[in-house]
């Protein structure tokens, strides 16, 4: 790709800290999880391929040699590489959950960088959502009473089509999604890992049992408004 030793180890190459924490969640609740193997600037699959971005040639001062006038073939062999084959991983983890009789939760978790074009993010966690809420509600509302600073869509927005994983695969589907952003500064080491991986595993564990009640609820207020009729 042509960048220099920093540059390959920087945010823009990789989402520090996001591959250890998703592994370490999986582990210890024992849920399935899909990671991409590769660098985002071979080609980012968290984006449709028609957006600029999923080839990134220029971001936060880093200029990306390797995506610079990259002809359409060279696009096509990265995406048929890596792109087609996580997606496509992807929607064979979801028919084999499906299969086995369960609705799956959709988490997609990222990491953000502390300062991006030399502004500093207050934001410690963001909770990016769109269609729907629930997720959303259960990871701000706890992420909050733990004493974090959370963002609701921000630093980045979950709205379509900002978040393409989601967009494509859950949303479609009438799954309960979200995604989850951690700032890197706080899972940048083992150590930030085992904190924030501890935290949200008692977060997500809870999920299904909550979500059971959430339906309970909803059911319960259709009877009250059918029997008022």
């Amino acid at each position: 790709m042509g960048l220099d030793p920093f540059a390959r180890r920087c945010h823009l190459a990789v989402d520090i800290g996001a591959g250890p924490l998703t592994e370490s969640l999986a582990a210890s609740l024992g849920t399935t999880a899909v990671l991409a193997q590769y660098s985002r600037l071979i080609v980012d699959c968290n984006r449709e391929l028609m957006d600029p971005s999923a080839f990134l040639e220029y971001g936060d001062g880093i200029v990306v040699p390797g995506n610079r006038n990259l002809h359409q073939s060279d696009k096509d062999l990265r995406a048929d590489a890596i792109y087609y084959p996580y997606h496509d991983a992807v929607d064979g983890q979801i028919r084999r959950l499906q299969d086995l009789g369960s609705l799956p939760a959709f988490i997609a978790i990222h990491s953000f960088t502390p300062v991006m074009n030399g502004e500093a993010r207050p934001w410690e966690f963001g909770i990016l959502w769109d269609t729907d809420q629930r997720l959303r509600d259960i990871l701000l509302d706890d992420l909050r009473d733990a004493g974090y600073l959370v963002g609701d869509n921000e630093p980045y927005s979950g709205k379509a089509p900002q978040d393409f994983t989601i967009d494509h695969h859950a949303e479609a589907k009438l799954l309960p999604h979200v995604g989850i952003e951690v700032r890197q500064d706080l899972i940048d080491g083992e150590e930030g890992v085992e904190k924030i991986a501890g935290l949200m595993h008692k977060i997500i564990e809870s999920i299904p049992r909550r979500l059971e009640k959430m339906g309970a609820d909803n059911e319960r207020k259709r009877t009250d408004v059918h029997n008022r009729r």
